[in-house]
């Protein structure tokens, strides 16, 4: 590792030998689809359908635009199938949102631009948006002869070519190829863009790109920022044959992964006096001059970061702004196997600074063992048609049973354009392939409140993968609707293998509608409005003070779990009514994620826990003014090995309140971040990039080019000073709920955030454990140590139970009208568990007659209570009981449940007396257990008491009311202890009850008592 300062030009320096063998190539130039995907709501470019001659020569240009039009306003969104075969352009070709070209035959057709072409020889100075000439240009608005274009923007989604072949022919020096400036699901793949003479293949770039062949032109590409800002992600890639650089950056934040740039001046030219975030991995420069040619000094925004990629014949690895300090060597073949240049942090100990830092080995030659990064989906021929087995496709029809039937019967399915609803959860077998070309045009959906997803449960899957299958899935929406509580859009448990690709989750941001047919007095065009109902739905929200009801009341979107890996590319995980966009769990299994944009969700947008061997490249996040005001865009616990490249952080303009955090994280190891962008346009940043929780350590820089998390950081220490509290981790909203397992472990949660919190009490590292959609009251544990959470159940709007809306119209025995009466009714207080160490095995608890339960061993009691009838309540046993897992714990259901903030357990015929508080006179009373675990008052002689409490084993009380009391076993005020924040709820726990743990509105403290 060495470490320059200042402004130099890299070459190699100190080089030991290393040998690389390399076989393919980056790219595969046959065609993908190789016979006609069939599809009865696509269009078709052929001249039976649009009057053109298919000869090679004749000039298809206005058949081609009236086609593509033809889509854009009878479908709004969809497919323009081109057959292979030469097709001869002579002007600009509009491309309007949502729209994608998609080219199939035995050969990629191809279209070119034709020698001399009028329009494209030279740049018109007098226009700067439209200065140069474009075969095909992606727009944000239909163009037609009155309209002029506009160019795509950050809500240009869904537009896209592929398997399509380009050719500029000589005497069109000022032609491109494409201009691709659009959002989320855009790209260009699996194509051939022989520039020739032209000025270069792309200008502008937008999502990502995969699979393109680059051939001559001034540049391959010239990439400016994309519309959005956001990254770029560009995989298996080759340029050649460029006469200035295979890649022209300005204000780029280019992702690169398996590129080969050969016979060209430069590979990535940095445009001078401009920062650019530039990640290159896995790539190959081959008879190149320069590498990488950065155009500004060191700077937070300029970043770049290259692994593991091969120079052969190369004389200059990297060339910075200064040309001092030339390090050399007589050798042009070599592997840079790390090379970054920016901010750099080495760890949450370190002090950021600018260095250029790298690892060069020596190799002797290149063999041919180059693979591609990215699967190519099953030749057409191989597909079977889910219309042909009966789907219909139609949004309304059940396809439920032909889906199942079908996957039971073939491998590769091919889903054409059509809304698919089901009724329960699709499986696939370990090699099954849902096919689709259009993620919103093909979409799988569930009608409102379907049964099978709705009401109070454990997670419910839309689509559920094999596990440790190849299994695959591609271009197409998941649509869980606005209620459907218990709904997961993808569970995904497949191999390392596996794929899925161009896959939208549905709901909020990017939502279209279909255009209806014209009527009387309608445009054609005109959008179709959804029948107005009173049940709020991603088509149709209905809000309340600026926030639609439904949101964040369902599972997460994209749930990968159970040794699930893979690569995920191109996928748009924006779904507001989802808990969180993307959720991985309890895997090892490598995964590869490519371009994922996580947006707009009310709590999380990416949840992390236990994952280790991951990647993710071009990782984009966004949270909005309304929904996203407390959104935490990672929460990262228990990880490993996890690389990030080119992740993005971003506030929009309409947000309005502070964030703490970008990335909180507990017990992380070896996380590395390379080329980090954390803005906002407005003064509410985020603060802290990274903090972890545990060691109270953070990471300061906004913008940096590395940063590593080693997890071997020292954290702050504490003092451990009997009766001086300490905080060890903040930043929580009303933490309740503390509660101690038997091995010592705390747990706690907020409530309107529906998040639980577990303290290891091994490691002493708290972390997220599990963030279900119900608001979590409070907890308790039984004889095994399941988890058991009182929560909130709000009915769910439009379910049917036996015909009938779902609805709370029985009230419980001891019913607080005290509190009922305000707002406070048509829910209940529910019970689920969570078994130990496993947060995904989420069980409903069973309502039972409690006079049933004959062995019963604990019984779990609110520590305080609100109400007028306190003695009555606090000395009976209501009729019925929640039963814990271990059949011998019961959570008797008293109205109290539900505004409790503490529970504390009893063993029937217990020797230690048992508190319960008072909380409208400040009272606490001490109660006696019987041989059935009922209460019974003994007296109510201490003078305090609010929320909390906690008994010691020789009954030593330590009560809350602002301050935390102590009393000894006769009611003695024997010590106070004054905090910082007003405990909620508190546990005694250490190794000898030396130790008192406690929440508060923002925190979690110890306090050593012995």
């Amino acid at each position: 590792m060495i470490d320059i300062k200042g402004k130099i030009r890299l070459l190699i320096c100190g080089l030991s030998l290393f040998t690389i063998s390399l076989q393919g190539q980056t790219v595969n130039t046959k065609s993908v689809y190789d016979s006609k995907p069939v599809d009865s709501d696509a269009y078709y470019f052929t001249p039976e359908n649009y009057d053109f001659k298919l000869d090679g020569k004749s000039d298809v240009s206005d058949a081609l635009q009236k086609a593509i039009n033809q889509v854009k306003v009878e479908k709004n969104f969809g497919v323009l199938f081109i057959p292979e075969g030469k097709y001869k352009i002579s002007k600009t070709i509009y491309i309007p949102p949502a729209i994608r070209l998609i080219g199939y035959g035995k050969e990629r057709p191809e279209f070119i631009l034709s020698k001399n072409t009028p329009g494209f020889q030279k740049l018109d100075t007098s226009d700067n948006f439209n200065s140069y000439s474009y075969m095909f240009w992606f727009t944000g608005n239909l163009v037609t002869e009155k309209s002029r274009p506009s160019d795509a923007t950050a809500g240009t989604f869904y537009s896209g070519i592929s398997n399509i072949n380009f050719k500029i022919e000589d005497g069109n020096p000022n032609a491109i190829a494409l201009r691709a400036h659009f959002a989320q699901h855009g790209f260009v793949s699996h194509s051939v863009i022989n520039t020739g003479k032209g000025k270069a293949g792309m200008y502008d770039v937008g999502n990502e790109m995969e699979n393109v062949y680059f051939i001559g032109g001034e540049y391959g590409v010239m990439a400016n920022r994309t519309s959005p800002g956001w990254p770029m992600m560009m995989i298996d890639l080759l340029f050649e044959g460029q006469l200035n650089a295979a890649i022209l950056a300005n204000q780029s934040d280019l992702t690169i992964v398996n590129m080969e740039v050969k016979n060209t001046p430069v590979a990535i030219e940095m445009k001078e006096g401009v920062y650019n975030r530039i990640y290159i991995e896995d790539s190959y420069f081959v008879n190149v001059n320069r590498g990488v040619v950065v155009g500004a000094d060191y700077n937070a925004h300029n970043q770049l970061n290259i692994v593991n990629t091969y120079c052969n014949n190369v004389k200059v690895a990297v060339d910075l702004v200064n040309e001092e300090d030339v390090v050399s060597k007589n050798t042009r073949n070599f592997l840079i196997q790390n090379l970054t240049s920016g901010l750099i942090v080495n760890n949450l100990n370190d002090d950021s600074k600018y260095q250029t830092v790298y690892n060069i080995v020596t190799s002797q030659k290149r063999s041919n063992n180059i693979q591609m990064k990215i699967p190519t989906l099953p030749s057409v021929k191989e597909w079977v048609n889910i219309k042909d087995l009966g789907a219909k496709g139609d949004g309304t029809s059940d396809d439920t049973e032909i889906i199942k039937n079908a996957i039971a019967s073939y491998q590769n399915l091919y889903f054409p354009t059509g809304w698919y609803r089901i009724t329960e959860t699709i499986k696939m077998l370990p090699n099954t392939a849902l096919i689709g070309l259009h993620p919103f045009a093909t979409q799988i959906i569930i009608d409102e409140s379907t049964p099978a997803f709705s009401g109070f449960g454990s997670p419910v899957p839309m689509v559920e993968s094999s596990e440790g299958g190849d299994n695959i899935i591609n271009g197409i929406g998941i649509t869980t609707g606005g209620y459907n509580y218990r709904a997961v859009g993808i569970k995904w448990m497949a191999g390392e293998k596996s794929f899925m690709n161009d896959i939208k989750f549905v709901g909020g941001h990017g939502t279209m509608r279909k255009p209806i047919s014209n009527t009387a007095g309608q445009q054609p065009g005109a959008f179709r409005n959804p029948v107005g109902r009173n049940i709020s739905s991603p088509s149709n929200p209905v809000a309340v003070q600026g926030l639609d009801l439904a949101w964040d009341n369902q599972y997460w979107s994209l749930w990968v779990t159970n040794e699930g890996g893979g690569i995920f590319k191109d996928i748009w995980t924006a779904n507001t009514y989802a808990s969180a966009g993307f959720y991985v769990s309890s895997t090892s299994t490598p995964g590869y994620v490519y371009a994922m944009s996580l947006e707009h969700h009310v709590r999380f947008e990416c949840r992390l826990d236990n994952v280790s061997n991951w990647r993710f490249y071009a990782f984009q996040f966004e949270e909005e003014g309304r929904e996203g005001k407390d959104s935490q865009p990672m929460e990262m616990s228990n990880c490993s090995d996890l690389m990030f490249a080119n992740t993005w952080f971003y506030r929009v303009i309409r947000v309005n309140t502070p964030r703490h955090y970008g990335i909180k994280m507990s017990d992380c190891h070896n996380i590395d971040f390379r080329n980090m962008r954390n803005w906002t346009q407005v003064l509410y940043p985020t603060e802290l990039t990274v903090y972890d929780m545990n060691k109270n350590l953070s990471l300061y820089p906004m913008d940096f080019a590395r940063a590593i998390i080693t997890g071997d950081e020292v954290g702050k220490k504490l003092n451990n000073i009997i009766g001086v509290p300490e905080k060890l981790a903040f930043g929580f909203e009303f933490a309740t709920g503390a509660v101690s397992d038997s091995k010592g472990n705390i747990y706690f949660c907020e409530n309107r955030l529906k998040k639980i919190y577990k303290y290891d009490a091994e490691t002493g590292n708290v972390s997220l454990y599990s963030d279900y959609p119900w608001k979590p009251f409070s907890l308790a544990v039984d004889t095994q140590d399941n988890l058991i959470v009182i929560c909130r159940y709000d009915p769910q709007p439009g379910y049917l139970v036996n015909g009938v809306q779902e609805a709370i119209t029985e009230r419980l025995p001891d019913d607080n009208p005290m509190y009922s009466g305000w707002g406070n009714s048509g829910w209940a207080a529910l019970a689920y568990s969570i078994s130990p160490d496993k947060p995904g095995d989420m069980k409903v608890l069973s309502r039972v007659n409690t006079s049933d339960v004959k062995d019963i061993k604990r019984v779990v009691y609110p520590t305080h209570r609100w109400r007028s009838n306190f003695d009555t309540v606090a000395q009976s046993m209501p009729e019925t009981s929640f039963l814990a897992p271990d059949g011998i714990t019961i959570i008797p259901e008293t109205y109290d449940l539900g505004r409790s903030v503490q529970l504390f357990a009893v063993s029937p015929s217990q020797k230690t007396a048992v508190y319960m508080s008072h909380e409208d006179s400040k009272t606490t009373a001490k109660l006696s257990v019987d041989d059935r675990g009922k209460l019974t008052i003994l007296n109510k002689d201490i003078k305090r008491g609010e929320y909390a409490s906690s008994t010691s084993s020789d009954g030593t009380l330590y009560l809350a009311e602002g301050q935390i009391f102590v009393f000894d076993s006769d009611g003695n005020e024997i010590k106070r202890y004054n905090v910082d924040e007003r405990p909620i709820s508190m546990v005694i726990g250490g190794d000898n009850e030396d130790i008192l743990y406690y929440t508060t509105s923002t925190s979690f403290y110890r306090l050593r008592i012995k």
